[in-house]
């Protein structure tokens, strides 16, 4: 049942990320019901769509663990590796420099990276469904950019190679917070080495 969960959370949370791609729709929805409620909406059913997927993915690893394969040790060190490069990534599509400039959209990068880097070091169904689908959507949406006219990004100045080092410092502050905090404490799985 937890699987339900998640993929119905999935379902909310990239659903309405992926209406941010079509373009067309959300002018009406924002003609029909003004910018501040369309955000507020967002931002409700991205919530909901979130505490679905922990909540759905929380009960599945309590009750109903389905393993598909069972990654190498080293797949799982691999994946520690890739993840400080994934949070610098996300960190630098907000502190705005070269990397922001050099690969234009840095967040999905970083998420592409953070669940490619998941699928490699879990191999249980729900892992693979929740990572899965968090890479599928980052790669639909990073093929969507090119084809819009506009890039949908806030309005953030790009500054230069300062940024990047204060990107990378931001990004290796959460990296460690993420791995000695958040992942053992709220995932409930310590990292690698930890």
């Amino acid at each position: 049942m937890g699987l339900l969960v998640m993929i119905l959370g999935l379902a909310l949370f990239l659903g309405v990320h992926g209406l941010t791609t079509q373009r067309g729709l959300r002018a009406r929805l924002i003609a029909a019901w003004g910018e501040a409620a369309y955000k507020i909406g967002y931002a409700l059913v991205s919530l909901l769509g979130l505490v679905l997927i922990v909540w759905g993915f929380a009960w599945y690893r309590a009750t109903g663990w389905i393993d598909v394969w069972t990654p190498p040790m080293a797949f799982k060190h691999i994946t520690v590796a890739l993840m400080l490069p994934a949070v610098i990534l996300v960190v630098a599509s907000y502190i705005r420099g070269r990397i922001y400039v050099t690969l234009k959209h840095p967040m999905l990068a970083g998420v592409k990276l953070w669940a490619a880097a998941h699928l490699l070091a879990n191999g249980d169904l729900g892992s693979m469904i929740l990572f899965g689908a968090f890479l599928a959507w980052a790669v639909f949406d990073r093929i969507s950019l090119k084809r819009r006219a506009d890039a949908g990004a806030p309005p953030i100045p790009v500054g230069g190679i300062g940024n990047d080092l204060i990107a990378v410092a931001v990004g290796v502050v959460v990296y460690l917070a993420l791995a000695f905090v958040f992942h053992p404490v709220v995932i409930g799985v310590p990292v690698v080495g930890v």
